[in-house]
């Protein structure tokens, strides 16, 4: 049925949209694509585009609280290339952002470096860079 898939979007809800923002667009060189009036602001970054929406935005209303643990996703992975893991580290460290490890992670591709990176808002970011080892044999 399908022949590609990538991550599109993914929409982020923030208590704080100006540093939610700013964080998105320091560690991945995002840019500012679209602001809407009702409440959503589009980064692009690389191939897909994050969407920051404000909770006290029209939008962000409809969607109930604002974030807190439980009430937004575990995390989300990021394909990253070139994954220069010194490089990485001493953008994470400018910045004074909260990270994790770097480890072998398995992911769509298979196993490959990976760090988890926590953004202002509590969200978990993966960055994941290519695969080192393949994808494991599907079961059942």
């Amino acid at each position: 049925m399908f022949k590609h898939i990538r991550l599109d979007h993914i929409v982020l809800r923030a208590r704080n949209a100006g540093l939610l923002c700013d964080f998105y667009r320091s560690i991945l060189d995002a840019d500012i694509e679209r602001e809407l009036e009702l409440g959503l602001i589009q980064l692009r970054a690389g191939d897909i585009l994050i969407d920051i929406v404000p909770v006290d935005s029209e939008l962000g209303r409809g969607g109930g609280p604002p974030p807190g643990p439980g009430h937004n996703m575990d995390h989300f992975c990021l394909r990253v290339e070139p994954f220069d893991e010194q490089a990485l580290r001493a953008r994470l460290d400018r910045l004074g952002a909260q990270y994790g490890e770097t480890t072998e992670r398995y992911g769509a591709d298979g196993y490959g470096p990976s760090i988890y990176v926590t953004d202002p808002e509590g969200n978990v970011m993966e960055l994941k860079g290519v695969p080192v080892r393949g994808l494991e044999p599907q079961t059942g």
